[in-house]
């Protein structure tokens, strides 16, 4: 597996397949062309039915035509058969002539990969794939997750770790005091503000998960917006982890330190499955984003709370498993309904997936890894209207909702 560099990007939202994937790819293109005269985009498939809303052919145009002229092609309908989120770069000469042509596919997370093959920016990092063998080492070594992260990765992990948690928060702080309509003509307004005053009014519990939903909202609200979040997995789950680990420091004191080693746990599992199946909602659903979210922040607070390695696997099964079948069907496109309020829940859900497995010893019988194979089986089983097309689901009836 990769680096969990690949996993946590830092970049603007609203969309890591439809938005950073579509720019990195515009970028190469770019390098590798720097005499074109103008350029053809064509996207296919889910890229071009939701395109627009998630502003990719901006993430494109605001690269490319620096350069050049340039001119995108929607084919929504036409779906390449290797991945749904499909590309294709030409560049021309001044005489009109094709200098150069390249497919390529954004498969989530801000990735990309060509037919057959992930683009890989780094080189192999981990050598153990699934969480069974990395779980059998942590009780052979008697060393945690985060241990083995830094013993793969180097202790330079921490510097992008603090970098990626120091985005985080203030992604939380913005949307917390940001106020208005968001982009995109659906009229939502900016809830994480309200959520939060009103949770300060509420004791207890009732306060507790009240702050969880307000600060999963602020973090969503931005990306929503085009803000700079961090993926984890994706621009449409951002605020899922930031959320629990921003709620358990602020209330249980837990240092930067323990943090980070939170997110190195976390970003472990988000990696485990985002190669072991997909963290795109093109490809597999909702349940490969907010599904996979939840799992690495029930992970990450089981590990808070001093779970063992079994607890904190058991945590993030749990997290998975309950988001299992979730279809990818934004209103006209938008990673606003459902999308910023599944953060909210989902936040919620990852603290309760935590007391669960605290409650245990950590034995039961449905692994991490099982479930992982089983969401990216479902999500070839769900029909694709209901994965990121704009025609299934909820979407269906972004024709029924005025657009301001």
């Amino acid at each position: 597996m990769e680096s969990i560099k690949t996993l946590y990007r830092i970049g603007h939202g609203p969309s890591s397949s439809h938005t950073m994937g579509p720019k990195v790819a515009s970028e190469m293109f770019m390098k590798k062309n720097p005499e074109a005269a103008r350029f053809e985009v064509t996207l296919y498939g889910s890229l071009a039915a939701t395109g627009k809303g998630h502003l990719t052919d901006v993430a494109i145009l605001e690269t490319l035509e620096l350069h050049a002229p340039t001119h995108i092609i929607w084919e929504p309908k036409h779906f390449l058969p290797f991945h749904p989120n499909g590309m294709k770069f030409e560049a021309f000469g001044a005489d009109g002539n094709l200098l150069d042509s390249w497919t390529t596919y954004s498969i989530g997370g801000g990735s990309l990969a060509s037919e057959g093959s992930i683009i890989k920016t780094d080189d192999s990092v981990y050598e153990m794939n699934s969480i069974q063998e990395i779980q059998e080492w942590c009780e052979h070594t008697g060393k945690s997750y985060w241990e083995y992260v830094e013993e793969r990765e180097g202790k330079q992990i921490w510097d992008f770790l603090a970098e990626v948690w120091s985005v985080m928060k203030e992604a939380i702080q913005r949307g917390l005091e940001a106020e208005g309509v968001l982009p995109g003509g659906l009229g939502v307004r900016r809830k994480a503000g309200d959520y939060y005053i009103r949770a300060k009014g509420y004791s207890d519990t009732m306060r507790g998960r009240g702050l969880v939903f307000a600060y999963a909202l602020a973090a969503s609200e931005e990306n929503a917006a085009g803000g700079c979040i961090v993926t984890a997995p994706t621009c449409g789950s951002s605020g899922v982890l930031p959320s629990v680990l921003y709620y358990l420091q602020k209330t249980r004191e837990f240092s930067d330190f323990r943090i980070l080693r939170a997110l190195a746990t976390a970003g472990l599992f988000g990696l485990v499955a985002k190669s072991n199946a997909s963290v795109s909602g093109a490809e597999v659903g909702c349940q490969g984003e907010v599904g996979v979210a939840c799992a690495m922040a029930a992970a990450a607070a089981t590990q808070l709370f001093g779970g063992t390695p079994a607890q904190i696997e058991y945590a993030a099964e749990m997290g998975l498993e309950h988001h299992l079948g979730l279809t990818c069907d934004p209103v006209c496109g938008l990673v606003q309904i459902p999308c910023i309020e599944r953060n909210a829940h989902a936040a919620a859900r990852a603290l309760d997936s935590n007391a669960y497995s605290t409650f245990s010893d950590g034995k039961h019988r449905v692994s991490y890894d099982r479930v992982v194979e089983v969401m990216r089986q479902t999500g070839h089983d769900i029909p694709s209207l209901y994965k990121e097309t704009g025609e299934g689901g909820l979407a269906k009836f972004s024709d029924k909702m005025q657009i301001k």
